[in-house]
């Protein structure tokens, strides 16, 4: 079962701090009219922007949702469903056409100004959400600061953040802060086992993988992880020695729309692995392990590399099978 879009979801838990913060604010007229959202991918954020903009539009208070929860059915949550509410406005990389864009360009950004400059047409509020602020390119990234130097009135802006250290420090400073923390593994477990036909083992791998982030665990069940992730340590336990069939075969996952994601997933995958290995070794007092090191430099930077210059991701695969087997042998 593929992961839900965040306005599709209802439920988020863990989060209780940041909700209350903000429940708190709003009730006591104390809005700030920025909040960046803070923390690790897939850890709600989205989720929560979405669920305080459904209060700011009038949704009343669905207690068995949690603090600011909302019922599916309320006429408001109806209408963000559907695209159709007047007065919520986001900004994210999928385009009008559906597909995947590499940045937030500097034209959506700019519908924040006209969206802002009009009253709400139902509503006590009008609520944007950029979703992430970490894909607006720079010319957008202006665009938002000067929405934020002249604050709308009865508007409220809802950035969502992996990276906050990437943003214009002009831009951090003009917003409120909430965190959003890693959750406890056994969480993150449960729900990706109430979510996807993982089982326990599966359940807990991709948890740790997700790094206590349960969208990013969901979503990485669905992409194969544990899979790929069984092929990342086949890989390194039969070092020097590569199993041409497998490499052909794992190589031919990177070709057609998932192909980025499936050489990125792998390559984060071997990654984790190398840096583990290096971890566990320079506590044991292993020497010579500059060329293990050199190896998991390369493999960290390589899926941004391959992006940034549309190199072939199977040649870049083989190019660092042929690091890590010279490291094996060193």
């Amino acid at each position: 079962m593929a992961e839900d879009h965040p306005r599709l979801t209802f439920t988020l838990q863990g989060h209780e701090i940041a909700e209350t913060a903000f429940e708190d604010a709003r009730e006591r007229g104390r809005l700030h009219h920025a909040w960046l959202l803070t923390g690790p991918e897939g850890v709600g954020k989205a989720t929560f922007a979405y669920r305080a903009a459904r209060r700011l539009l009038g949704a009343p208070p669905e207690p068995s949702y949690g603090i600011l929860g909302a019922s599916p059915d309320h006429p408001v949550s109806r209408q963000i469903i559907a695209h159709s509410h007047p007065d919520i406005l986001v900004l994210e990389r999928i385009g009008e056409d559906g597909k995947p864009r590499k940045v937030i360009p500097v034209d959506e950004a700019r519908k924040l100004s006209e969206f802002f400059s009009k009253s709400p047409a139902t509503s006590p509020h009008r609520v944007a959400i950029i979703d992430a602020a970490d894909d607006l390119n720079v010319n957008a990234a202006n665009a938002v600061l000067k929405t934020l130097e002249e604050p709308p009135s009865r508007g409220i802006l809802l950035l969502v953040s992996h990276s906050p250290g990437r943003l214009l420090p002009t831009i951090r400073s003009r917003c409120r802060r909430l965190a959003f923390h890693a959750l406890p593994e056994a969480d993150v477990a449960s729900f990706v086992q109430a979510r996807t036909e993982a089982n326990a083992e599966d359940a807990i791998r991709v948890s740790r993988m997700a790094g206590g982030a349960p969208g990013r665990a969901v979503a990485l069940y669905a992409a194969g992880a544990v899979a790929i992730d069984d092929a990342a340590r086949e890989i390194l336990l039969n070092l020097p020695k590569v199993d041409e069939g497998m490499a052909l075969a794992l190589a031919d996952r990177f070709r057609g729309g998932e192909g980025a994601q499936q050489f990125a997933l792998l390559i984060e995958r071997l990654a984790e692995r190398v840096h583990g290995q290096l971890r566990r070794q320079a506590a044991e007092g292993f020497g010579g392990l500059d060329r293990w090191a050199a190896a998991w430099e390369t493999l960290q930077r390589l899926p941004r590399e391959v992006e940034a210059v549309n190199l072939d991701r199977a040649d870049a695969f083989f190019s660092a099978l042929t690091e890590l087997r010279d490291a094996a042998r060193a």
